[in-house]
């Protein structure tokens, strides 16, 4: 029961281990004509796009951070897009997966971590020690911001991957419980639609707030 369970997060659950690659399948299931020509779904895309242009601006006022608002809504699309693909049957999620999501975050962690303290290194020291902070407490706000910024990429990865195996782990025992108990077969399956609504929510929304922190941690280093 567990295996089987456990199965669908497993990257190797065939001869071949193919199903990374479902990492980049959602970008090949959008038709190439819908980049030529003006439709409802590409509306429906600069109306996102716009949406999160302006949420953004908000949190970064400086003109250096403007310019990176591609990369991070390029990023924002890459991560709904492998939340959304997980949960069609027999697909692999690889954004539930420490390997998908603390390589991605650690990496740009790291960028930024080096590009602060090698350009604003007086501006890193500062955020060091929060405003208003008593001098017997300085040194051990010091330890604590440290520790709180090591840690950074580890809470990224890990929020990403919990709400992404909760969601799909109560799906699949759902699922095994419709095929039961048939009696309650209607009742369940309404249940398990409405999760599933919720799950393309909270995918939606794991990837605003991955995005969001990202943001901020790069506002931080200038």
């Amino acid at each position: 029961m567990m295996l089987n369970l456990f199965s669908i997060f497993d990257p190797s659950t065939y001869m071949f281990s193919l199903n990374w690659f479902s990492t980049f399948i959602g970008m090949f299931l959008i038709p190439q004509i819908y980049w030529l020509f003006y439709c409802r779904f590409v509306y429906l895309f600069n109306n996102l796009f716009f949406i999160l242009l302006n949420e953004f601006k908000l949190i970064l006022n400086f003109k250096f951070n403007l310019n990176n608002l591609i990369y991070m809504l390029v990023f924002f699309m890459f991560f709904v897009f492998n939340n959304f693909m997980g949960l069609f049957p027999y697909i692999f999620t690889s954004s539930s997966h420490l390997v998908f999501s603390l390589w991605i975050s650690l990496s740009i962690w790291m960028s930024y971590m080096i590009f602060g303290w090698l350009n604003n290194s007086m501006y890193m020291f500062i955020h060091l020690v929060p405003l208003g902070t008593p001098f017997m407490l300085m040194f051990f706000m010091i330890l604590v911001e440290l520790l709180s910024n090591i840690i950074r990429p580890l809470t990224l990865s890990i929020r990403l991957v919990a709400n992404m195996v909760a969601g799909h782990l109560l799906l699949t025992l759902l699922s095994n419980f419709i095929s039961k108990f048939l009696m309650i077969y209607l009742f369940v399956f309404i249940i398990q639609f409405m999760l599933l609504f919720l799950e393309m929510l909270v995918s939606l929304i794991q990837s605003y707030v991955f995005v969001i922190l990202l943001i901020l941690y790069m506002k931080e280093t200038n």
